[in-house]
Formats: structure tokens, C-alpha cells, sequence
């Protein structure tokens, strides 16, 4: 299945992880999602999961068989989004949520990007692998590598205790002080706010970088340096 990946898009919420699935049969969602989850075990293992399944018409038996598939492997599913009603009802029925809250963007923007509070920062302890984007309202730290074909979107900074060949979009409601700092910036595109960055070289001699918009305008990468 070489478009599992591209079946399953995770989102960063307040209350855990949102899990989008596309497609049309039931039993191929359902398939991807637990590939992903068996390829990311420790990325999954413990997370509060809701899920948007679109219009998938579910029933009791197929919510039930994937809320036990999950609970086997350490997950909680706790709400189900769908645009048809009776999945909605059936999940109602099971005491699952159906509907989730997300942040309006009055309330993303009012975080300075210094503020590292405890509900604006997605903690990720997991290096990413093509296929897996990545989205938050607010910062986003990743203790691992992002990986060529995987995303990281964050309306603050994103920080990288690892390597970046992917693709890391920071400061993406518009927010042009955001930055990005990494171990090592080999990603193949840089993004703050509507700044693109040109394409960068792997340096000879990795060494932790900032890229940030400078008071030209340009996103450009330097060295990170404390303080």
C-alpha cells in the first residue's frame, strides 16, 4: 500500500492528536491508520486520539472493533468527527465526543514567541518519517529528525533537537518573528510566515543553526548560538 502515508494526516490539539482519514473504503482507513500507528509506536503510545473519518457511515461494530484495536496498543480514543450522521450518533451512543475544540485564530495569535506555556508547545519525541505532516496552533519541538517527504507546520517556532531534510513551515498564521532552529539544517525547504528560503546545501560541517527573517526581509540561516 504505497499511499497508506498519505492517508493519515496528524494534527497537534490541546487535548491529544486529531487523525484524519481519507479515502473511501472503511477497511483501507482503518489499515493505514494502524500502519502508521505500528510504525510510530512510541510516537503513538499513550496519546488521546480523536478522529475525523469525513463521510464514512460507521456503526457500532466498526467503531467498537477500532476503539478495542487502539486500546490494545496504549491509545484513548475520545471523539469521533464525522459529516455523517449516523457515525455521529453511533458514536454519541458509545460516549464518544463528536465534536472538538479548536483554537480560533484570535486566540493562537495573541501567544508571543517566547511564551512556551505549557498548553501552546507540541513536545514530540520521535524522529519523522515521509509521509507524516505535521500541525499545530502554537510551537513545536521535535527530539528526533525530520525526515525528506515529512512536514512540520506550526503557527510559532519550531525547534529540532536533530536533523531537518524535510520540510518545516514556522510562524504559518502570518507571524514573521517565529523562528526555526535545528542540530543540523539540510531541509530541502524552509518556511516563516509567506518567506521562502532558497534551497540548502548540507554543510561539510554540520553545526546548530536559526533561521529566522532577518531586517532585509530575507529568511536566512546562522549559527545558534546561546543567549
Amino acid at each position: 500500500m504505497e499511499k497508506t502515508p498519505s492517508a493519515v494526516q496528524i494534527k497537534g490539539l490541546r487535548d491529544g492528536l486529531l487523525v484524519t482519514l481519507t479515502g473511501e473504503v472503511w477497511e483501507d482507513q482503518r489499515a493505514a491508520l494502524l500502519a502508521q500507528i505500528e510504525e510510530r509506536t512510541s510516537f503513538f503510545r499513550g496519546a488521546r486520539l480523536a478522529l475525523d473519518v469525513g463521510a464514512q457511515v460507521l456503526g457500532v461494530n466498526e467503531l467498537v472493533e477500532l476503539r478495542d484495536l487502539l486500546s490494545e496498543r496504549g491509545i484513548a480514543l475520545w471523539a469521533v468527527v464525522s459529516e455523517s450522521p449516523k457515525t455521529e450518533k453511533t458514536a454519541q451512543l458509545l460516549g464518544l465526543a463528536t465534536r472538538i475544540s479548536k483554537p480560533r485564530p484570535e486566540e493562537t495569535r495573541k501567544f508571543a514567541v517566547e511564551d512556551l506555556g505549557d498548553e501552546t508547545a507540541l513536545f514530540l519525541n520521535k524522529t519523522l518519517r515521509s509521509g507524516t505532516r505535521i500541525e499545530f496552533a502554537g510551537h513545536v519541538v521535535v527530539l528526533g529528525d525530520v525526515n525528506p517527504g515529512a512536514e512540520v507546520i506550526a503557527e510559532g517556532n519550531v525547534i529540532v533537537w536533530g536533523r531537518v531534510r524535510g520540510m518545516v513551515h514556522a510562524g504559518s498564521k502570518g507571524n514573521r518573528k517565529s523562528v526555526i532552529c535545528a542540530l543540523d539544517l539540510s531541509a530541502a525547504q524552509l518556511r516563516i510566515a509567506d518567506e521562502i528560503s532558497a534551497p540548502l546545501k548540507p554543510p561539510s560541517h554540520p553545526h546548530p543553526e536559526i533561521a529566522r527573517i532577518n531586517k532585509d526581509g530575507r529568511l536566512l540561516a546562522e549559527a545558534w548560538q546561546s543567549g
